[in-house]
């Protein structure tokens, strides 16, 4: 089987003032405070959260 591939996604602003969705989306994702950050599976549920909340974070394709 291969290997999936992997994103990491590091938070870089504050889920402070944001809509009450946004916050638990970071929480999903492993992420509750700036410059955490996690590598996840590449998966479309994924990709879908991060997009959520694309102005809160960053994200590098690793292969």
């Amino acid at each position: 089987m291969p290997e999936q591939k992997k994103v990491r996604v590091t938070q870089v602003n504050s889920a402070l003032g944001r809509k009450p969705g946004q916050k638990e989306t970071l929480v999903g994702l492993g992420l509750n405070k700036i410059r955490r950050t996690r590598e996840l599976e590449d998966t479309p549920s994924v990709r879908g959260m991060i997009r959520k909340v694309a102005h809160l974070v960053k994200v590098e394709e690793l292969s």
